[in-house]
């Protein structure tokens, strides 16, 4: 299983983000439009994001809820016919949550690894930061925890900031604001 370094945190000065992140990664970010689903299983998260009415990503994924960088395993399942799966999967599972956002996604390749930064308008919410460290089949979880702390030093994340749990976990109370 692909695994990440991942950190969240509250966004503080919006605009003075999008222009770190920005300089970080050298290229203005894509823009996306994502709800995600998430449904009840026993372990871990099963989450289908729709991005288009025919392009989705069915992702289950494996972190633990704590401050700072967090190790995620996950596995990734694209489908063409999204609205279809969620039915589907709703039937049969039952839905947790849902969680709509803005992404704004900008790619870095600094520090010494392959990371993603998402500046996140969250729906009922707010804004938020999330960094994610993609690791290589050889690399370490330390060494993505380091290249974390590098692009967190960079974008200004305080441990105040730090947040532990999903959004949906914040939407649907099941963790501190």
């Amino acid at each position: 299983m692909p695994e990440n370094i991942e950190i969240k945190a509250t966004a503080r000065e919006w605009q003075r983000l999008l222009a770190a992140a920005e300089k970080l990664s050298g290229a203005a970010a894509a823009l996306i439009e994502q709800w995600d689903t998430f449904f009840t299983i026993p372990s871990g998260r099963l989450k289908l994001r729709q991005i288009t009415h025919d392009r989705g990503e069915l992702i289950f994924y494996q972190r633990p809820d704590q401050p700072g960088p967090k190790l995620s395993a996950y596995t990734v399942t694209h489908t063409d016919t999204p609205e279809s799966l969620r039915d589907t999967l709703a039937r049969a599972l039952g839905i947790s949550g849902e969680v709509r956002k803005r992404r704004w996604l900008f790619l870095c390749d600094k520090f010494g690894g392959h990371s993603r930064i998402h500046l996140d308008e969250v729906k009922g919410l707010g804004h938020y930061v999330e960094l994610e460290v993609v690791l290589r089949q050889e690399q370490l979880p330390e060494e993505g925890e380091r290249i974390a702390g590098e692009i967190r030093n960079a974008l200004d994340i305080r441990d105040e900031d730090l947040i532990e749990c999903a959004y949906v976990d914040l939407i649907t109370a099941h963790c501190g604001p």
